[in-house]
């Protein structure tokens, strides 16, 4: 079982539309709700979270492509990943992607119950594009993305999405 975790499965997508915000996870889409995002943005973003069992890969991937432009590590708890309170109290790190355009979103990778360490592979003012991989959460949790209100909504509730694969949204 052990092994399951720490998978890397090569995936590379293609053909995708200009603004596609693919999945940075393998998972279940457990919140897509509209929030006030107080850390970084201070303002209303879209919210949209994978959470991962231990049955999915854990590694993550970027999102979009643009620039990272913050990173950083924040410790915290380690309560269940599919609990609203673990994308606030949780230990995780916070990467914000700057597009040509100037739009950002952040994505939060979230440590979980079993999760105790989150790896992030991107650094400050790196170049990012999707197929590139962002990170790894050992022992899984949950990826957060804070996206902007005017987003379009590519998948529902409850849906199975693959990382580097589903495509989540459009800018």
């Amino acid at each position: 079982m052990l092994i399951n975790f720490f998978r890397c499965p090569k995936r590379v997508i293609s053909d995708y539309p200009l603004g596609a915000v693919v999945s940075p996870a393998d998972g279940t889409v457990v919140v897509i709700e509209e929030i006030m995002e107080n850390d970084f943005f201070q303002e209303n973003r879209l919210q949209v979270s994978i959470f991962m069992t231990i049955l999915n890969a854990h590694v993550n991937w970027v999102p979009c492509d643009g620039k990272i432009i913050h990173s950083s590590h924040q410790k915290g708890r380690f309560w269940a990943a599919y609990l609203p309170k673990s994308s606030s109290e949780n230990e995780r790190t916070n990467i914000i992607i700057e597009r040509d355009n100037g739009e950002q979103i952040l994505v939060r990778q979230i440590a979980g119950a079993m999760a105790r360490r989150i790896v992030t592979y991107v650094k400050n003012e790196q170049e990012c594009n999707i197929n590139q991989q962002l990170g790894f959460i050992k022992f899984g949790s949950r990826v957060d993305l804070f996206l902007p209100v005017n987003t379009k909504i590519e998948v529902k509730l409850g849906a199975r999405v693959k990382g580097n694969q589903t495509i989540i949204a459009q800018l």
